[in-house]
């Protein structure tokens, strides 16, 4: 027994270099995210690093949360529309998860911002599932505009790194 409790802190350490070697592939050998991630890189090698490739994780997550986002915004608002932007609203915020993830913690005010939109949205929805009125459906109205003016924002940020990022459409 004792053999396999030396072998324990062996193990872990083992893990954790494994684990900060992946990372670090993850960070550079992609194109970099944002310049190698975390604040732990330099603001000159930030600044060096090239731009992610437009099919790396960070870019396919931008491109996966406009089409979502677009999908959403593009709602018919209707007083029986309720339940189909609460599915809609979950697959932007399941995306809004995965840019947050890759994003390392860059663009926190533009994600957090949509983040609050969404949560608005939700609230909005809710209300109009409950109880649809004009009342439900115009605050609901409010509340997309806040989630595109919120999405259109962290978009435009993202292009300067993902050309697929670009704006919503019709927005």
């Amino acid at each position: 027994m004792n053999a396999a409790a030396a072998t324990g802190p062996a193990r872990w350490k083992m893990a954790a270099v494994t684990l900060a070697a992946g990372l670090l592939a993850v960070g550079c050998g992609s194109g970099g995210l944002y310049g190698g991630g975390g604040s732990s890189g330099s603001t000159s090698a930030a600044a060096s690093s090239p731009a992610p490739s437009p099919t790396s994780a960070l870019c396919q997550d931008a491109a996966a949360l406009r089409a979502s986002l677009n999908k959403l915004t593009h709602v018919s608002v209707a007083p029986g529309a309720g339940d189909e932007i609460k599915t809609d609203l979950a697959d932007v915020k399941e995306k809004l998860n995965a840019l947050r993830a890759q994003s390392h913690g860059e663009l926190q005010a533009q994600t957090n911002a949509l983040k609050t939109a969404l949560l608005k949205l939700q609230g909005a929805a809710s209300t109009l599932s409950s109880n649809p009125s004009a009342s439900a459906v115009s605050d609901v109205v409010a509340a997309l505009r806040e989630v595109t003016s919120s999405g259109s924002t962290l978009l435009a940020a993202l292009s300067k790194k993902c050309p697929s990022a670009s704006a919503l459409s019709g927005m």
